[in-house]
């Protein structure tokens, strides 16, 4: 019989006991999908704390299920917070799908399954009419327009998501855990449909490590810079960061201006922007904008508009390379409010005509779509906006854009304060397009 006070010892070491044991985590979790860029193909992405093989089961929806499957790899992240919390990051890459064909999948392995999940693979045909939802700052904390964008890619509104910039608020924060729910927060989302990235200034910290890591960007940048084609449309993700972060590398910023210089050189050729007629960029921090919050782009020197000249070299800004590459559509974030602005370069309004400014515009067209909701609410505007602005709003909302044809492409703002009322739309229509579509 064991002594009374020794039972009291055992006693008041249980809940020690039972805290020495880490509970096993093979679960897949936080699974989203993401385009590679090459037709007929899908990446999935998820994570689990341990390390388990990388597996998704799919097959065609209506067909028999998980009939195929693929293979892929795990990589080990570990965050740089205090407590050094590893996870491991699944990659799998689905190959061969019939474009248009919806197919239902699950990922993990034999240690543990994800819920099942279904996405259409995407149309490859220049002749494909795509519809996205696109917004930035959307936080773990106050999401407000999430339950609206769940709901509508699982009515099947979108082919794709835009996230143009800054996450959960951040990823790095409690040692990853906030990145870790707000992954989750986003899986009834970005497990349907291709969810695209690029990076903003809450994804600082320890170098855009989490940022780096968590998503799954065509190309060999890191998810940092990059280029894909859907529909008409040749679509550029770029990074504003590294125009502010020069700690982690002056060299960054020359080395995407020369890639982007050449991607775009690539896509003006004659023979690819008669299929792919539209260029359409992707950056968190806009060249311009009307806020009340001393942001980069409330002043006339913008570094992502005019570029670095206290470097040595001088590091050019994106402005002129847009204009002269002939960018038709340029989306921002960052500011959070909806802003949407008359054609516009070199500080001046370039519309096509007094009557139909957006028809044949004399310069890009610049959106700025940052008020998804976050801990940070939304922002304030300046009184007196310079003659680029054309309509605000502090709404919390997000916007949709199709890409209907190569000369007409749609954009429309949502209005989450106003249950899902379309606050703004436009209509850009560009007969020909290019540097010379300005004159």
């Amino acid at each position: 019989m064991v002594p009374v006070h020794a039972a009291c010892v055992l006693m008041s070491l249980a809940p020690l006991l039972v805290l020495g044991v880490p509970p096993i985590w093979t679960q897949p979790e936080q699974v989203h999908l993401s385009y590679p860029g090459e037709p007929g193909s899908m990446v999935v992405t998820w994570t689990t704390l341990n390390k388990t093989e990388s597996v998704v089961e799919y097959g065609l929806m209506g067909g028999r299920l998980f009939d195929m499957s693929a293979k892929g790899d795990a990589t080990l992240f570990v965050d740089s917070g205090e407590e050094k919390r590893k996870m491991y990051i699944h990659r799998v890459t689905l190959t061969g799908l019939k474009p248009a064909a919806t197919y239902v999948y699950h990922c993990g392995s034999d240690e543990g399954w994800s819920d099942m999940f279904f996405f259409t693979a995407l149309n490859d045909s220049a002749s494909f009419s795509p519809r996205f939802a696109l917004y930035g700052d959307l936080g773990n904390e106050n999401p407000q327009s999430l339950a609206r964008l769940q709901k509508e890619t699982q009515l099947g509104m979108y082919d794709v998501i835009l996230h143009i910039g800054d996450f959960a608020y951040d990823m790095h924060e409690d040692n990853a855990r906030i990145g870790d729910e707000f992954m989750r927060q986003i899986q009834s989302i970005a497990a349907y449909v291709p969810y695209m990235t690029c990076p903003g200034n809450h994804e600082s910290t320890y170098n855009f490590s989490n940022y780096r890591n968590r998503f799954s960007m065509p190309g060999q940048t890191e998810s940092l810079w990059y280029s894909w084609n859907l529909g008409s449309a040749h679509i550029i993700s770029l990074s504003t960061e590294v125009y502010f972060y020069l700690e982690y590398g002056l060299e960054l910023v020359f080395k995407q201006y020369e890639w982007l210089k050449k991607d775009l050189e690539e896509a003006n050729k004659p023979e690819n922007r008669a299929v792919r007629p539209w260029i359409i960029t992707m950056g968190h921090r806009p060249m311009y904008c009307s806020d009340d919050d001393q942001d980069d782009c409330t002043t006339f020197d913008s570094l992502v508009r005019l570029g670095l000249n206290f470097t040595k070299p001088p590091a050019p800004g994106l402005e002129d390379l847009f204009y002269h590459q002939g960018v038709d559509v340029a989306l921002w974030a960052h500011e959070h409010t909806y802003e949407r602005l008359w054609p516009v370069y070199g500080d001046k309004v370039c519309n096509g005509s007094k009557a139909q400014p957006y028809v044949n515009p004399k310069a890009p067209v610049h959106i700025i779509t940052g008020s998804a909701g976050c801990r940070e609410k939304t922002d304030v505007f300046n009184p007196n906006p310079k003659e680029w602005s054309a309509l605000r709003s502090t709404d919390y909302g997000y916007t949709r854009m199709q890409v209907v044809n190569a000369t007409h492409l749609y954009l429309e703002q949502v209005s989450d304060d106003q249950y899902g009322k379309v606050i703004d739309s436009i209509w850009v229509v560009k007969e020909k397009h290019g540097f010379s579509s300005w004159f």
